[in-house]
């Protein structure tokens, strides 16, 4: 059998602020959105320039309290060409950003920055 990924789903608190990060700090795009007031919920599909996979975030309407992240959760990992200046950029925007890290015996060649609901996102250096 053949498969093959297509999307990541979180939920989040404050589309609008999750909106932002993902769109400003990472450079996705909003490629669709589906809505059902009737069942208090909001989905919006983004992806990068070329499409292969998505992220989903999933807005309850008023949720009571912040999700928990569990325990099972890693994290979500995106490439970039620039890893120095996207991490200064995220620093910059306020966003909570780690040092450059390596595998143990290797250069640098990630961070992690956490979107609002402080979900992790690893940066790769891009090859």
């Amino acid at each position: 059998m053949k498969s093959k990924m297509l999307h990541t789903c979180i939920r989040v608190m404050d589309l609008e602020k999750s909106l932002k990060f993902y769109k400003e700090a990472l450079g996705l795009k909003e490629t669709h959105r589906k809505d059902f007031p009737q069942h208090e919920f909001t989905l919006v599909f983004l992806s990068d320039d070329e499409g292969h996979y998505g992220l989903e975030l999933t807005y309850n309407y008023n949720p009571d309290k912040p999700y928990e992240i569990g325990n099972g959760f890693s994290h979500i990992a995106v490439s970039v060409d620039d890893l120095e200046g996207c991490r200064e950029k995220h620093r910059d925007m306020g966003y909570e950003v780690t040092e450059l890290m390596g595998l143990p015996g290797s250069p640098p060649r990630y961070y992690f920055v956490n979107d609002p609901d402080g979900y992790s996102i690893e940066v790769i250096r891009g090859s």
